[in-house]
């Protein structure tokens, strides 16, 4: 499959990306030179296509292939359920192979038809098969209710419905993997030749350590609130953080502080609850983060100096109505009726409060409204 990749890339015109002007070219000759099937033959039309359209868009050139990897169709391969095997089409006869699967995966499988495909060579020289299974997306469930989400550091998430993830815990694993990355990066530049080698090795292991970690935390947030919205029929909204990391970095703050706040994967977190969102049909909302920490989600009031908030660390009290809570739970209800304003006809008075004086004359309170 490799060599006749290679060919078919050296000697088709490199402004040809579509597979069916590939194939209409060079099929005959691929054939009788490499001895192929016609299945074989297309999925090497196909995987030269991609590379360049792929390397096209990138505005460089496909150099060439390894045999490190070969593309499936439902013509070459087949899941057999009896026995956990894959039949793959090759040269010569249709080959069985046993996969060593969990039950996880053979409950994915079962009752599935997959029509593509990829076996790849890692680097542990084993062979793995990457099987695309295909799923009906069910539609968005219509529903006037709205669980919001408040993100942050100290609390990782914060919903409207009264969850919390505690961030003290994951801080105190962070500045672990923190200490112990400092002290072996000062060893692999000081040491002798051995010693530095060996701690790239050790580093190199840790950071897939802590990203697994991380993975493995917004996995367990993201399914939670999820799991709560179907039983519910709740929608889920969300602040869009994007920027936030430039905004925050821009503040002035100690090395500790700046380090923890770009070290979690908020972007992460997002991405995990939208794609789950999608997968369960529920309806995941981004609204803009402005204000919604600063307003009180009883009355919708803003302090009335520019630059100051009734929210002082962990603790929000507004004086304008007298409510006192968790800073972050306010901040999650607050998301909740701006997800609401979004999915509620006439949502937006939801978000609008009447305006008081006071004696002088002056503006008493502002709203978001």
């Amino acid at each position: 499959m490799r060599d006749s990749c290679n060919w078919i890339n050296h000697n088709v015109n490199s402004s040809k990306t579509s597979r069916n002007s590939i194939q209409a070219v060079c099929y005959n000759d691929v054939k009788s030179q490499f001895g192929l099937t016609a299945n074989h033959i297309v999925r090497a039309c196909a995987r030269v296509g991609a590379n360049r359209l792929t390397a096209k868009q990138k505005r460089r050139k496909v150099k060439g292939f390894k045999p490190t990897s070969f593309d499936c169709d439902a013509r070459t391969f087949r899941v057999i359920e009896e026995g956990d095997l894959v039949g793959i089409s090759t040269t010569g006869k249709r080959v069985k192979v046993p996969m060593r699967v969990s039950h996880y995966h053979i409950g994915k499988l079962k009752g599935q038809t997959p029509t593509s495909a990829q076996v790849c060579k890692h680097r542990d020289g084993n062979f793995y098969i990457h099987i695309q299974l295909k799923s009906e997306v069910p539609k968005p469930k219509k529903t006037k209710n709205v669980i919001g989400v408040d993100f942050g550091r100290r609390d990782l998430a914060v919903t409207s419905t009264g969850q919390y993830w505690s961030g003290k815990g994951i801080n105190n694993t962070r500045d672990k993997y923190s200490r112990v990355r400092a002290s072996l990066q000062k060893k692999a530049s000081q040491g002798t030749r051995s010693t530095r080698r060996r701690c790239r090795e050790i580093l190199k292991r840790l950071s897939g350590r802590e990203r697994r970690f991380k993975t493995w935390l917004n996995h367990n947030i993201s399914s939670s609130i999820i799991n709560d919205a179907i039983v519910t029929n709740y929608s889920v909204a969300i602040e869009d953080l994007t920027g936030i990391r430039e905004r925050t970095n821009s503040k002035p703050r100690n090395k500790t502080e700046r380090r923890r706040s770009n070290n979690w994967a908020l972007y992460q977190l997002r991405t995990f609850l939208e794609y789950k969102g999608i997968k369960e049909g529920v309806n995941v909302i981004a609204i803009p983060p402005a204000y919604t920490s600063q307003t009180c989600h009883q009355c919708l009031h803003i302090h009335p100096v520019p630059g100051q908030s009734y929210r002082s660390g962990k603790n929000f009290k507004c004086r304008n109505c007298g409510n006192t809570c968790d800073a972050d739970y306010n901040g999650s209800k607050m998301i909740e009726i701006w997800g609401a304003s979004v999915t509620a006809p006439g949502g937006s008075k939801l978000l609008s409060c009447n305006l008081s004086y006071d004696s002088s004359g002056l503006l008493k309170a502002r709203t978001i409204g």
